[in-house]
């Protein structure tokens, strides 16, 4: 296959438009790498900011399908894809020398054999274009039909190509791979129909490792059929297993079974079973994942993201939410807020493409939207992304339904974060007051909604009104879930830090103390719970000057931190932060300056600079540079 041809394979596999393939054909023809981008945009009619604007569009779609060039940023990105497909294009069809490619059929079936009928096997060998996969995969179809002569493959081949040229030539947009095609039809018929079905389905998964696990099948003539078709496929080299458990489909075999699904007449269904499979998958992913559970899930996630991409029309409304909201969750685990972003603005466009624009999930996407801008401290895109869902709610749903508390309480909860306690407040009261008259008082969502409201009068130092508020919450926390749960070690950890604040610490600390117990007790000692527990008792004891026992405290929390989260995670910052002011109030300079100055890089690199977190760490570390160097 030429360059020019597999190039233009690759733009169908990843989907790239019209425009995108003829940027990408361009950019990476061998005669224009040399080419500057003004010079290949003229030579395609366009402006430079449309041809850069395409191959930005370009990366990102193989981003999807080869996670690891996510890691590369600028000219880089293209140069390494550029590298990245050319490997690919050696590797799958390195054309072998004559001898070699003798050599090689030899190694699959045998001296003898090949001796018997040496002249008929150079003919296959030429026939098949010296290509290895070709010679791989007639290897094993020989190996399975023994007593089949290598000169009635060659004849069987030969039909195969007639077949499929009358088919090409009625065809002009169709691909064909001369050499793999033919053996594959003629594996293709050695396969049952359960084998060639699961086959069909391997090939929606993504160019990429696939995780198969069928002991985990419940039904046991279900696993039977699975694990026969697995050893069906990798004996006649249709998949090839990397590890256990792993498996990978060569591209071209891809296609190839993809081709098969399309014309089956069952390629909706297939798609339709895969779809959900993968939704199951994603719904393991947890709002918070934890380092283990990434490394778990991260070799479902291509597969997860070709659903995304390519098959998001398989899904039901309700599904499609959750499945970008859980690619969401999973990117922004890693610290990777960019692709989450990506993935929630296209939850958007699609749910308001497929559902138009009045509809309660166009809410329910711009609320999650919305969400991640305020974590990453991008207040001004996140406040009208709240106001119009919960417009659209009322307008949808009527002033009185749960899902407009649930707004009104996003929005109040952005105002709080940005100071604004005035414009917050009524909103908690609004929130509080439709849950009440919906759920009743004793409701998981109201003790959640008083807990918010207690912590904004604490913030603007009504102490008196967030006490009594805070001891509310914590009584009907009690009532409804008992006395052993994390939501009243939660609350306990919250009346405990306002003692703090108003320097009542002999009751701050059995209190800070008991949810630390609490939590470890239910929640095991590795939880990110923990290590606020940790923080909250280790500023106690710093607060009230007892600092040989705030830093073993602020260590394990910082130590926890890393742990489940890894180094480059905002709560990592916070943590290196609370250490780092430790040792300035100790007087310890030279441990202390490095900590800011990683906690600061940490906030920058994933919050951004405008971000409060990241500003009250730069106003730490500017204030301790002072003191320290005054």
């Amino acid at each position: 296959m030429q360059w020019a041809n597999f190039l233009a394979k690759e733009a169908a596999i990843n989907g790239l438009s019209l425009e995108q393939t003829a940027a990408f054909a361009k950019d990476f023809k061998i005669e224009n790498l040399r080419k500057s981008e003004a010079k290949l945009a003229s030579e395609l009619n366009v402006d430079i900011a449309a041809f850069r604007k395409w191959m930005g569009e370009v990366y990102d779609k193989f981003t999807q399908n080869y996670p690891e060039l996510a890691t590369f940023n600028g000219q880089d990105k293209l140069e390494k894809l550029q590298a990245y497909l050319r490997a690919k294009y050696n590797s799958e069809l390195d054309v072998l020398k004559p001898l070699a490619a003798m050599k090689l059929l030899k190694s699959l079936i045998g001296r003898e054999r090949l001796q018997q009928e040496a002249w008929i096997a150079r003919r296959i060998c030429k026939f098949l274009r010296y290509l290895p996969l070709a010679l791989e995969l007639v290897g094993r179809y020989l190996n399975k039909m023994l007593d089949l002569s290598l000169k009635t493959v060659l004849k069987r081949l030969e039909k195969k190509r007639v077949e499929h040229e009358s088919v090409v030539n009625a065809n002009s947009l169709m691909h064909y791979e001369y050499g793999v095609a033919e053996v594959f039809e003629l594996s293709w018929e050695q396969l049952d129909e359960n084998a060639q079905s699961f086959g069909c389905l391997l090939s929606l998964c993504a160019l990429a490792d696939i995780p198969l696990s069928v002991e985990t099948i419940g039904d046991d003539k279900k696993q039977r059929l699975n694990e026969k078709a697995i050893a069906d496929l990798l004996e006649l080299h249709l998949l090839e297993q990397e590890s256990k458990g792993i498996y990978r489909l060569n591209p071209l075999i891809r296609q190839l079974f993809q081709m098969k699904l399309d014309k089956s007449g069952e390629a909706d269904e297939a798609k339709t079973k895969f779809a959900v499979m993968m939704l199951e998958v994603a719904k393991l992913i947890p709002q918070q994942p934890n380092p283990e559970e990434i490394l778990n899930l991260t070799p479902h996630i291509p597969h997860i993201t070709e659903v995304a991409i390519h098959l998001s029309q398989y899904l039901s409304d309700e599904n499609l939410i959750t499945l970008f909201t859980k690619l969401a969750w999973f990117s922004q685990g890693q610290g990777l807020y960019q692709q989450a972003e990506l993935w929630l603005q296209q939850c958007v466009e699609l749910t308001k493409n497929r559902l138009g624009l009045e509809h309660t999930d166009v809410a329910t996407n711009l609320n999650n939207l919305a969400g991640l801008y305020e974590s990453t401290g991008r207040y001004r895109e996140a406040e009208p992304l709240y106001k119009q869902a919960l417009e659209l709610q009322k307008r949808l749903l009527g002033d009185n339904h749960l899902d407009v508390a649930t707004s009104l309480k996003n929005l109040a909860q952005l105002y709080d974060s940005t100071g604004r306690y005035r414009e917050a407040e009524p909103l908690y009261k609004q929130a509080l007051e439709l849950q009440k008259r919906l759920l009743g008082e004793e409701h998981s969502h109201v003790a959640t909604t008083v807990s918010y409201l207690a912590l904004l009068y604490e913030s603007t130092g009504r102490y008196s009104e967030a006490e009594p508020l805070y001891q509310q919450a914590l009584k009907l926390w009690k009532r409804l879930v008992g006395e052993e749960h994390p939501h009243v070690a939660t609350t306990l950890n919250n009346l405990a830090a306002l003692y703090c604040y108003t320097g009542r610490y002999s009751k701050a600390e059995p209190l800070l103390k008991k949810a630390l117990e609490m939590r470890k007790r239910l929640l095991g000692d590795n939880h990110l719970d923990v290590t606020t527990s940790l923080n909250n008792l280790a500023q106690l004891y710093e607060s009230t000057e007892r600092y040989s026992k705030a830093e073993p405290l602020y260590q394990q929390a910082l130590e926890l931190s890393k742990r489940l989260l890894g180094d480059n995670h905002p709560d990592v910052a916070i943590s290196l932060n609370n250490l780092a002011a430790l040792y300035r109030h100790t007087r310890r300079y030279k441990k202390a300056q490095p900590l800011f100055e990683q906690a600061l890089k940490i906030c920058e690199q994933t919050l951004g600079v405008s971000h409060s977190t990241t500003m009250t760490i730069r106003a730490n570390y500017a204030s301790f540079l002072r003191e320290a160097y005054h």
